[in-house]
């Protein structure tokens, strides 16, 4: 269906001389399953469908197109939060699992405090209160007059004498597209600064994710993070064939954004995609994460204000952002199914047209890695 015919569809006369109730074309629907997992399915007629996990910090587990699977997922999934195991026995898996709030990346210990820091941090394991919905006809900026369905909830990390964060996210969907989009304000409402470390750990696998993906960006660099990545560096944007215990390979990329600061990344075939468009201003860094291993056969794309060393690695490099207290930090992300090859190619143009008159992003630092010789 063309764009002309989308709008056609669901325009406010067509839809409301066909239907009393919208919640038929699009809405957020509460459950809780057996292991007593809160759960929140979100539905529009665009095709796009998915999942929310309130209580693994309100995160996207599942998520699909037209019925195509869009992300990898783990045995037994949804794990509910367990603050005894660790992350990496609790990773569902899903299109989006957020990291932070004040470490992301290896274990590590605190060598002032002795804290115990797991990998990618507590944030995927704290539950969203203050769960809200809203649904209701809104005017665009350029006129467009579109049904919006908007999900809000608020989860906080925390401790006594320590860091006071709170993130408090908005998911909202138009009907009749195939996106979604986030928006979060990280609040420090304690009375002194705190680490802010946030990345958007995006999972995707098969069938998008195969033998002949391909990730386009406008990177104006890209630095392997192992030997190993380097080895491979000419082949970053390539995805192989599951293969028997094969390694993961990061890579960190310098990209490009629009004037106004936004930039985008996205995993391509030559009929199917998924784009992701996210605000550098706050989040300038993009790690590629290629996990093409047999069986966990999932890759990341991950934009964030960190790249993930670890707390205690970011304060060293001089990376480690600190949120001031009474302060806050806003933080935009926007993940779009792209439906055929027309759609494919012209995200394609626009990215390319990012990459030769973007404007590169200078909020990142890569200086240690530029003098490995990255």
């Amino acid at each position: 269906m063309n764009a002309a015919a989308s709008v056609s569809l669901w325009s406010r006369d067509q839809v409301e001389r066909h239907s009393v109730d919208l919640r038929q074309f699009i809405d957020f629907r509460t459950a809780t399953l057996d292991n007593g997992t809160r759960i929140i399915d979100a539905y529009n007629s665009s095709g796009l469908t998915f999942s929310l996990l309130p209580d693994r910090g309100l995160d996207i587990w599942l998520a699909a197109f037209d019925g195509r699977p869009l992300t990898w997922i783990s045995q037994n999934a949804p794990h509910p939060p367990d603050s005894g195991l660790p992350w990496l026995r609790q990773f569902n898996g899903g299109l989006l699992v957020t990291c932070g709030l004040t470490h992301v990346g290896p274990p590590e210990t605190d060598p002032q405090t002795g804290e115990q820091r797991d990998i990618h941090g507590r944030y995927s394991l704290l539950r969203a209160s203050e769960i809200a919905v809203t649904r209701g006809w809104e005017r665009e900026a350029d006129g467009t007059e579109v049904y919006a369905v908007t999900l809000r909830g608020a989860v906080a990390e925390s401790i006594l004498f320590g860091e006071q964060l709170r993130l408090e996210r908005t998911y909202r969907l138009v009907l009749g597209r195939p996106i979604i989009e986030i928006h979060d304000t990280v609040r420090n409402v304690g009375d002194a600064p705190a680490p802010l470390m946030i990345l958007y750990h995006c999972n995707v696998g098969y069938p998008l994710v195969a033998q002949g993906t391909r990730l386009h960006t406008s990177s104006a660099a890209v630095h392997p993070r192992t030997p190993w990545a380097a080895e491979e560096l000419d082949r970053w944007p390539d995805y192989d064939a599951p293969t028997p215990n094969r390694e993961e390979q990061v890579y960190f990329h310098r990209v490009r954004a629009g004037a106004d600061g936004w930039a985008e990344a996205a995993l391509l075939r030559p009929d199917f995609g998924l784009t992701f468009h996210w605000d550098t201003r706050t989040a300038p860094y993009l790690t590629q994460w290629k996990n093409t291993r047999q069986n966990i056969y999932v890759c990341g794309v991950e934009p964030g204000n960190c790249i993930p060393e670890g707390r205690e690695g970011a304060r060293r490099s001089g990376r480690l952002a600190l949120l001031e207290g009474g302060a806050s930090q806003e933080f935009g992300l926007r993940i779009e199914c792209l439906p055929d090859a027309a759609a494919v190619a012209a995200c394609r143009r626009r990215i390319d047209g990012m990459a030769s008159q973007g404007q590169i992003v200078t909020g990142c630092n890569y200086a240690d890695y530029e003098t490995k010789g990255a």
